[in-house]
């Protein structure tokens, strides 16, 4: 009902990133005795996301004609129960909101380990993922793509988003001073515990900072990010200290630092190579960094045809080029 509101108020602006919980003490504000198995999460999830989905098709888009003269106010037939049973789950419905301008809102999933890929090719819209090179993002771009299929759906009904880190300059040796000044304000504790978060939950504080990243048990929390760290400070031969300040600003995404030339060119190559369709930009300040983005990046990209130039939709899932979802209870073609 939130997000539905929200789509209307907005005008069609909303979008929902459906992400399962990760931390522990969540699941003890919930009733747990402690946090599900990350297969179950995901299961659950799936779930979820299909009671939301009927929930926010409760009305047809025509189902209001609120004509005085006939003193017709809805359409009887047009207005659907979800009668929804199922493991984790039981609702009837329906909801008390009619649908949304954009059908409903976009769904943005992020889940990068099997099960997420799964839930992520069935439900999801926008794919907030973080691969560090070429060759894993278009592994991941081809896998998550073939998945739709599974589902009934077409590809095109996915846009893969890797996170973007940008640290842009007038030149690239002003965008390398720059990020290392940022560098060297982060602090070893903090450092350490993002990393420690990132990994994990892991308590890494009894190692040296100068010293490889020890083995580390399978965590139960965030899968694909512990997996990337891992693989990235093994490929790298990365101390904790060296992990923890590629972490602190990005969080594990692609971090491109360079004039505006360097980057669009970087971001290019990842766009027509077949590893995204287009990036979620992560500045490592605000607002200084998102605007030194957009004064620098854009008017580069708009030049090689590959960012608008004007806007020719009004909502999220227009600006998008995601088509609007089709009623599933309708017969009605939209």
């Amino acid at each position: 009902r939130k997000f539905a509101s929200l789509d209307h108020i907005s005008g069609g602006r909303a979008g929902w990133n459906l992400i399962t919980s990760q931390n522990e003490e969540e699941a003890y504000n919930f009733g747990l005795k402690a946090h599900p198995d990350h297969t179950e999460r995901y299961e659950r999830a799936a779930e979820f996301v299909k009671v939301v989905k009927g929930l926010w098709d409760s009305w047809e888009d025509d189902a209001f004609p609120r004509n005085k003269t006939e003193g017709l106010f809805f359409h009887e037939d047009k207005v659907h129960a979800l009668n929804h049973q199922g493991k984790f789950f039981s609702v009837k419905g329906p909801l008390n909101v009619p649908r949304t301008p954009q059908g409903h809102p976009v769904i943005v999933q992020a889940g990068s380990s099997g099960p997420g890929m799964e839930l992520a090719a069935g439900s999801g819209e926008v794919i907030f993922t973080a691969q560090q090179t070429l060759a894993e993002a278009q592994d991941f771009y081809a896998r998550i793509k073939a998945g739709t299929t599974r589902y009934g759906r077409n590809p095109s009904d996915l846009l893969v988003m890797p996170g973007l880190f940008v640290m842009v300059g007038e030149t690239g040796s002003e965008a390398r001073e720059r990020f290392e000044e940022l560098q060297e304000l982060i602090d070893p504790v903090v450092g350490l515990s993002l990393l420690a978060g990132q990994v994990g939950n892991v308590d890494l504080s009894a190692f040296p900072l100068d010293g490889p990243l020890p083995d580390l048990p399978e965590t139960n929390a965030g899968k694909s990010r512990q997996s990337l760290l891992l693989n990235m400070a093994r490929r790298e031969n990365l101390t904790i200290r060296q992990l923890y300040l590629k972490v602190a600003g990005s969080r594990g995404h692609w971090q491109v630092t360079g004039s505006p030339q360097q980057v669009a060119d970087q971001m290019e190559e990842w766009f027509i190579s077949g590893a995204a369709d287009g990036f979620c930009i992560m500045p490592p300040l605000l607002p200084g960094s998102l605007q030194d983005f957009v004064r620098l990046v854009i008017p580069e990209l708009q030049r090689r045809g590959l960012f608008r130039c004007e806007y020719t939709a009004q909502t999220l899932r227009g600006h998008l080029g995601l088509r609007r979802p089709h009623h599933q209870f309708s017969n009605t073609p939209i």
